[in-house]
């Protein structure tokens, strides 16, 4: 009888354990895949396309998958999705940031969930909240904007069109200021806040011109909105202007052979970021110590060395 009692015993055990065993996996079932999410500032630029095909193509080839999310330059947009990726817990998330500051709280919450964080193109201003960032050397992307044009002109009053809220295209204008600063053959004589988007670079131009006609320099933060500055040129027959850029977008290069305006772009590497960050992504969930920080190199590109460069594609 007692032997019948210790039997019993342990198979109502196993049978606990087992029913257990099943109840976890039915609330917590396991995944086959790794699930990582991606939120850009927007998709309605071709950089941030390539940055996350790059992306795409690493998580891809661990078998993994990449939900790609476009909050349209909505920072509160940006930080319901990433609310919601930590909601579904996803395996790691990488960020784009709107606001380099207005992330914050939603970074803080992905980390104590223990999610790991990557940001690309753009830092955010809590370094500490993640842990890799990966970007092109921006502010250098500004000086060589600026030297080329004092090599190319002896003096200049220059536009300058911004989006101040994205810390790497403030660091475009801040390289580019710190280099003229001091020498009185070039000044600001006027500027816009324009988010990188052409549709908006365009009538802020025009108005400018209007405004400041003795303009003959805009440096744009970056190529859509140098762009805008071409297309408002040719609108008012602006032929005396120098327009400098920062991407290194094929739409731009192939402006340098007719457009006189187009006076250079500061290629970055759309492709090395996405890449880097995808890989430092599986560095970080193997255990593996990742750099805080991923500088990448830029260079200048005009008329003069673009046979050197993919002069239709990126870098």
């Amino acid at each position: 009888m007692h032997r019948k009692n210790i039997v019993w015993k342990i198979i109502i055990a196993v049978n606990i354990v087992l029913i257990y065993c099943i109840y976890l996996q039915y609330m917590m079932p396991s995944r086959e895949h790794r699930i990582f999410g991606v939120t850009y500032m927007t998709m309605n630029n071709p950089f941030y396309k390539i940055i996350n095909n790059e992306i795409l193509k690493v998580v891809e080839q661990h078998g993994d998958i990449l939900v790609t999310l476009d909050p349209a330059l909505d920072i509160e947009k940006q930080n319901e999705q990433i609310y919601d990726m930590v909601e579904k817990n996803v395996d790691g998330i990488f960020v784009n940031p709107i606001d380099f500051k207005e992330n914050t709280p939603a970074l803080q919450a992905a980390k104590d969930a223990g999610i790991p964080i990557i940001v690309i193109d753009s830092p955010v201003q809590d370094s500490e909240l993640v842990n890799c960032t990966v970007v092109s050397d921006n502010y250098d992307a500004g000086v060589q904007c600026a030297r080329e044009m004092m090599k190319r002109v002896p003096s200049a009053n220059i536009i300058l069109l911004k989006h101040t809220t994205a810390q790497s295209a403030k660091e475009r204008i801040d390289g580019f200021c710190a280099a003229i600063a001091g020498n009185n053959n070039y000044k600001i004589v006027n500027e816009s806040e324009c988010e990188g988007q052409l549709e908006k670079a365009m009538p802020a131009v025009q108005r400018m011109l209007g405004e400041t006609p003795q303009a003959n320099v805009i440096m744009a933060l970056n190529d859509p909105s140098a762009l805008g500055a071409i297309a408002a040129l040719e609108e008012k027959q602006r032929y005396d202007v120098l327009v400098y850029g920062v991407d290194g977008t094929p739409d731009m290069k192939s402006l340098f052979a007719y457009n006189q305006a187009a006076a250079g772009t500061v290629a970055q590497s759309p492709i090395s970021i996405g890449r880097i960050a995808g890989e430092k992504m599986y560095e970080i969930l193997a255990g593996k110590n990742v750099e805080k920080e991923v500088i990448i190199p830029v260079s200048f590109i005009n008329k003069d060395n673009l046979s050197e460069y993919d002069e239709k594609g990126w870098q």
